[in-house]
């Protein structure tokens, strides 16, 4: 196994593996095993080009026997910031081919975010692409070089800088019978396979160490969940490189059920529902303000829209109301899909009774996903009744990539994962209420308020900071830092973002409000109260009429 990484106890290994829940297959076998099947069924449809899935499995065969002779091994941590495209597909299927590991950054992500999933990962190279919309990732990867003495090699889909490796070429499918012909040592698939990110409750994301057994489970109970098969066509407009677009059920789910994944150009309507008609798209996998605006263009009612069957909604829980003007606007059924990238997946089934489908924020998977609720004392509460929600199961990890301390503060003694959050649960079917620790949840990115005010703590003119969330229509959440300045100085909000933006984080973390206060309320103990900040923002807005200036 990888150093660093906790294994599932030896008899729950034993337990999974006689239910048929853990098979001994690769991820990169979910398209090997369709490209058998149904080698002429369109895989991806991206713009103009149309793979098939022999077509896509060749390109994945070939791109893995060049990225090892690069020098990749099993793994090998490869930090993966590329956008989303055909070339996003082809490039994490041949990773985990040989065994290397994609760690799952995220386009928005910057130096300070990258130089952290380099080095706490021990990544030994990074794969991103040239530019996009002015930002030179080449001119990150080069600076954040010296600093991570780990990082062998940076990748490049695009035009690469001067010692950087073409992406682009390795991809390209010219003849080269000599690497053709070298075999490939098969993976374990009992190995860490990928690391996604936590959300952050504190100053950085953690990395979760997924296996292709725990994976590939994942992906197939979701795409069940969702009624996926060979004629569904998933649409994919977040980014693939979260878990929500990658396997809950995502990409790999649609590849499960030998469907076909379309790659979207545009999240706004006029984008999106012409190619809903033009390729019969079934599935989107979308967020709240999408939702949101998508319900109020009149775009959607000029298009035909009879092919969609289920949007689905991740990240932050979605009103009853939109999830029923869903279904009487475009005829489909809303799907709530309430998880997390450590494990757990609670999603809404198209039977559902109507309340539940409404109101809920679904039930798991998987009938080996346990569940429960605990008060503060950690003991379990009736039904109904509210506190935190607590798992274990055959896709949830047992720990963090060498993460110690923070594994004995998430996990109970005996193993069950602590998701943060409060609900209430009904049988299996589980209410999502808010979180229990200071993270903010705008549009579905988790914004760790300790990590924002940290960074604001550093501008010479503060004195105290505090981020709270503020309520906002479309994104649900957005961040408000409340800031007493030190004696004689002055700070107005342009300033505040110029002063972050030079700290080099991404860009949803900003705060996109700034109120200066005298004095934080404080409790007997001297801890801020940030309880009663948000209700002196929240009322504040209801005042200006839900401005966020």
């Amino acid at each position: 196994m990888l150093p660093g990484f906790t294994p599932w106890p030896p008899e729950t290994v034993a337990r999974y593996r006689a239910r048929g829940w853990w098979q001994d297959l690769l991820i990169s076998d979910i398209v090997a095993g369709q490209a058998r099947l149904r080698p002429d069924k369109v895989a991806i449809i991206e713009g103009d080009l149309q793979l098939d899935y022999a077509s896509l499995q060749r390109r994945v065969e070939r791109l893995a026997r060049r990225l090892a002779a690069t020098g990749l091994e099993a793994r090998d941590r490869v930090v993966m910031q590329l956008p989303n495209s055909t070339g996003f597909v082809v490039a994490y299927l041949a990773l985990t081919r040989i065994g290397a590991i994609p760690v799952m950054a995220l386009r928005a992500h910057r130096h300070s975010e990258v130089r952290h999933f380099i080095q706490s990962a021990g990544a030994v190279a990074y794969m991103i692409p040239d530019l996009i919309q002015r930002f030179d990732y080449r001119e990150m990867a080069a600076q954040l070089g010296p600093e991570c003495p780990t990082l062998r090699q940076v990748l490049v889909l695009g035009e690469p800088l001067g010692g950087q490796t073409d992406l682009r070429g390795l991809m390209a499918m010219d003849d080269d019978p000599a690497l053709d012909a070298q075999p490939l040592a098969r993976p374990d698939p009992a190995d860490v396979a990928t690391m996604l990110l936590s959300g952050g409750t504190t100053s950085m994301s953690k990395l979760i160490p997924r296996t292709h057994l725990d994976y590939v489970l994942n992906a197939r109970l979701c795409a069940q969940a969702a009624g996926f098969d060979e004629q569904t066509v998933f649409m994919a407009l977040l980014p693939l490189g979260h878990n929500y677009n990658l396997a809950s059920p995502g990409l790999l789910g649609a590849f499960q059920a030998g469907g076909t994944l379309l790659i979207g150009a545009g999240m706004d309507a006029e984008s999106v529902f012409p190619l809903v008609a033009q390729h019969r798209v079934s599935v989107i996998a979308a967020a709240v303000p999408l939702i949101t605006q998508w319900l109020a263009s009149p775009v959607p009612a000029l298009h035909d829209l009879s092919s969609l069957k289920i949007i689905q909604n991740g990240g932050a829980r979605l009103a009853p109301e939109l999830r029923q003007r869903i279904r009487s606007q475009f005829g489909c059924f809303a799907q709530e899909i309430y998880g997390t990238a450590e494990g757990l997946i609670n999603m809404t089934r198209p039977d559902d009774p109507p309340d539940l489908a409404l109101e809920s924020s679904g039930a798991p998977v998987c009938d080996d996903d346990e569940i429960k609720v605990l008060d503060e004392e950690g003991r379990e509460v009736p039904d109904g009744e509210p506190g935190e929600l607590v798992t274990r199961g055959p896709y949830t990890i047992q720990g963090y990539y060498n993460a110690g301390d923070k594994n004995r503060e998430a996990f109970t003694p005996d193993g069950f994962y602590r998701m943060g959050d409060i609900v209430r649960k009904r049988g299996r079917h589980v209410f999502a209420e808010g979180r229990k620790k200071d993270l903010i949840n705008r549009g579905g990115e988790k914004i760790s308020c300790e990590e924002v005010e940290n960074l604001i703590f550093r501008h010479p003119a503060v004195h105290q900071v505090a981020l709270v969330a503020m309520p906002d229509p479309v994104f649900g959440e957005k961040a408000c830092a409340f800031v007493v300045t030190k004696p004689g100085q002055s700070l107005d909000f342009a300033s505040l973002i110029r002063f972050l933006r030079d700290q080099q984080i991404a860009s949803f973390k900003l705060p996109e409000r700034l109120e200066l206060i005298e004095q934080f309320p404080t409790s007997l103990v001297g801890k801020i109260l940030k309880r009663q900040l948000r209700e002196m923002i929240t009322d504040k807005l209801a005042q200006e009429g839900g401005a966020t200036p």
